[in-house]
């Protein structure tokens, strides 16, 4: 193809996602075409709501190849949905939607050999009812990938966890040699392939302090051995490191990437640093995968005084690379 499109899955219709898209095309200018894969009737109707105006250029998934592309218009391919209100509650009635949505996404993907994608939120109490822990998983799974990676990417610093949507009282059971050596190599490969350099890593410790009362200490036990073998393999990864201190400004700016034990580990530390100013990046994928840093946030739908910027960051991370 003589143009690289940013493909767009507005996801959960009852979101905020289409307002901060709104916002987010009206403020940024990117090389790479738009397509956005969403319902007309939905997209008109939130548009007027929100007092939105912009041209709206129909595609035909069929026949990408043919169209000469920019974003003078929202590119849209439809996706049937019938909602007679702008906005409504979050409930099954979306899944048949945003199921279609995502298909004729990994549809195109697959046809054209696409590499960036983003995704708007989806509500994982409905569309993934407990069978699959996140998005992350989802999207693997379409595409037969089973080594996967979330990168909560900034520029300046970024995590990832080594368990993402599981109960507390399940990560024990899942940390093991294996999987901190698979998403070592994810968040290496990713780096190196997208931004020309070898990330230094650091690993959070499991226990407070990584110290344990209990006989068999997981950082002494798992962590810390693993860490020291993948020095040998050349990565550039340091720790165990107590979680409560890695964060501090003296420490985090040594590393690029911190990598953590479970979603809240770091999670809440990289989302009260940066706030809306980061992006979730799934590696491991064929393509580079990414969605804002946020879910359908049904209080503020409707209200226009959504926050775009993690959006932004996102199609920017995806127009440069």
């Amino acid at each position: 193809m003589y143009y690289n499109p940013i493909l767009v899955v507005a996801g959960e219709p009852n979101s905020i996602f289409l307002e901060i898209f709104f916002k987010s095309i009206k403020k940024i200018k990117i090389q790479n075409p738009l397509i956005l894969i969403a319902s007309l009737k939905l997209v008109k109707i939130q548009m007027n709501q929100l007092k939105f105006k912009k041209n709206i250029n129909i595609l035909n998934s069929e026949n990408l190849l043919n169209y000469k592309l920019d974003n003078k218009s929202i590119n849209l391919i439809d996706i049937d949905y019938n909602q007679k209100k702008a906005f409504e509650n979050i409930s099954k009635k979306s899944n048949k939607y945003v199921e279609d949505c995502f298909n004729i996404s990994f549809k195109i993907i697959k046809k054209y050999n696409l590499k960036k994608f983003i995704n708007g939120p989806i509500s994982k109490k409905t569309f993934l009812n407990k069978n699959f822990p996140g998005m992350t998983e989802y999207i693997s799974k379409k595409f037969d990938i089973k080594n996967n990676a979330m990168l909560i990417f900034n520029k300046k610093l970024s995590v990832c966890p080594i368990t993402t949507h599981v109960p507390l009282k399940q990560v024990v059971k899942k940390i093991n040699k294996k999987l901190i050596i698979e998403k070592v190599k994810l968040i290496n490969d990713f780096y190196e392939l997208n931004l020309n350099k070898k990330p230094v890593i650091a690993v959070a410790g499991l226990n407070p302090h990584c110290e344990s009362k209990e006989k068999f200490n997981e950082d002494e036990k798992i962590i810390a051995p693993t860490v020291k073998l993948l020095n040998k393999l050349n990565y550039k990864v340091y720790g165990p490191f107590s979680a409560d201190t890695i964060f501090l400004k003296q420490n985090r700016k040594n590393f690029d990437v911190i990598l953590g034990m479970y979603h809240d580990q770091v999670l809440t530390p990289i989302k009260t640093l940066f706030e809306y100013d980061a992006i979730n990046i799934t590696l491991g994928l064929p393509f580079i995968r990414i969605s804002p840093d946020h879910g359908p946030n049904e209080k503020m739908i409707g209200k226009n005084i959504s926050n775009p910027l993690s959006l932004i960051k996102s199609i920017e991370f995806l127009d440069k690379y």
